[in-house]
């Protein structure tokens, strides 16, 4: 098996967390290190790692895959100097800061005949692989509403400085609404228009933390929230079809697990606790049911499988940077919305 040489450009949590572990479980790849600027950790937990000083250091190594795991406000700047240096590359969510960005990096890849991925991995969380799978099964009959939460109980301001300052990469829209952009566009295809509210709702903040978006269909209406004063949850997950409804709450166990140094695998990965699993009441056959439906499991590892084949095999990426453009116009719509107060027409 080709071995994919491989550098991440920061070692915080994203690195730590949700690339390290599965980049060195995939046979595929060969992780050679990290830029890191101030603190040196990976060698903590990888003593072979390179610290690489600088990042034309990365790009004059013999590594072919960058990781840009860099705050969103750099992910243009860096993923472009990584794809003019003839390197592949994965960029963390947001994509970008703005569609024109997004649309650049692509044409760079494209002219230059290398993968140029963004790492939406919610995509396999065990939650939302359900949701797509009751979805797929036709379980609800035609769909007419659906709505998808990321709702946290964290009033406290972020103690890193660049999610919480006044940058074209900060705010919630960008973060944890870019994850639940994907994750429509995913189900749903690209929508006919998009109206928001984006708030701030915290004391002292002064960056964008709630969000109400709403997408629109021919015969289906997506709303999507996100904010940080929900203590009691509320289902994530809520599908209603002409023939049923489906409530699921988050459940997928991976960053928790990741965050205590648990190591992925192959076998029980992902694997969600008793009492998440989610509700279907619907019609089957003729019949009125109203059951649990099993989760399945959730595993990121599927998506460095995806990069790998991408790049050993020249198929597409787990999820491509035109995926990557279309969750910027919906972000940037909303934002236009919010400011407007309108709906925006695509």
């Amino acid at each position: 098996m080709q071995k994919i040489k491989t550098a991440l450009l920061s070692y915080g949590m994203s690195g730590k967390v949700f690339h390290a572990p599965f980049l060195t479980l995939h046979p595929g790849f060969e992780l050679i290190g990290a830029w890191e600027r101030s603190k040196k950790l990976m060698q903590v937990d990888y003593p072979e790692a390179i610290n690489f000083p600088t990042l034309e250091s990365v790009l004059e190594s013999e590594v072919a895959l960058v990781v840009i795991n860099t705050p969103t406000a750099h992910h243009y700047e860096h993923a472009k100097k990584v794809l003019l240096s003839g390197k592949h590359a994965i960029v963390e969510k947001a994509f970008t800061t703005t569609v024109a960005e997004a649309q650049e990096l692509a044409a760079i890849a494209k002219e230059k005949g290398l993968k140029l991925a963004v790492f939406q991995n919610r995509r396999w969380d065990s939650d939302f692989k359900t949701v797509k799978k009751v979805r797929d099964d036709g379980l609800l009959g035609d769909l007419i509403d659906a709505e998808f939460h990321f709702d946290r109980y964290t009033p406290a301001l972020s103690p890193k400085a660049h999610k919480e300052t006044v940058n074209p990469g900060a705010g919630i829209v960008k973060d944890l609404g870019s994850h639940l952009i994907d994750q429509a566009l995913t189900l749903f295809g690209f929508p006919q228009a998009v109206n928001a509210d984006i708030r701030i709702t915290r004391e002292h903040s002064v960056v964008d933390d709630s969000l109400d978006i709403n997408l629109f269909y021919p015969n289906l209406r997506v709303r999507l929230k996100a904010g940080y004063f929900n203590r009691e949850m509320i289902p994530s997950f809520i599908l209603q079809g002409k023939q049923g409804s489906f409530f699921k709450q988050r459940g997928d166990v991976q960053e928790d697990q990741l965050k205590l140094n648990h190591k992925p695998n192959l076998s029980d990965w992902g694997t969600e606790a008793d009492g998440f699993e989610g509700l279907v009441h619907t019609e089957i056959d003729g019949e009125v049911v109203r059951k649990n439906i099993p989760t399945l499991k959730g595993n990121y590892y599927d998506y460095f499988d995806g990069m790998y084949n991408a790049i050993a095999n020249n198929t597409a990426e787990p999820v491509t940077a035109q995926d990557g453009i279309h969750v910027m116009q919906i972000i940037e719509a909303a934002m236009q919305s919010s400011k407007e107060k309108r709906r925006i027409e695509f």
